[in-house]
């Protein structure tokens, strides 16, 4: 599920229910500030900028604000990118490092390679 700004927060409820052994949410192309997010059920987040020609701007505060609620709620979170003309320009560094978390996974789950849900 992409959310983009913090008027399609609505859709994460629909996630919540969807019977699945990890859920995630991709906070990308990440246009505005997101504000508090409820990450019960929700095991991973990946965030990142636009890319493209006419690619809009990522700020920093708000990838940090969702960085610091995973934190806070041991989800695994994930920065992409920060965007520009092509997705590899701004790279992926944030405060000194990647943040390149992936969700625990239930052994027989990772034993049979698959994510199943």
């Amino acid at each position: 599920m992409s959310v983009e700004n913090d008027a399609a927060l609505t859709h994460l409820r629909h996630l919540k229910q969807a019977n699945a052994s990890v859920r995630f949410v991709s906070f990308e192309p990440l246009l505005g500030p997101i504000g508090a997010v409820n990450l019960e059920d929700i095991h991973w987040v990946i965030a990142g900028g636009e890319s493209g020609p006419g690619a809009r701007p990522v700020r920093g505060k708000w990838v940090r604000a969702l960085r610091d609620q995973y934190q806070a709620q041991r989800v695994a979170f994930f920065f992409k990118q920060w965007g520009g003309r092509t997705p590899k320009a701004g790279g992926n560094t944030l405060d000194g490092r990647q943040w390149l978390e992936y969700p625990e996974v239930e052994a027989e789950q990772r034993l049979g390679g698959v994510i199943s849900g």
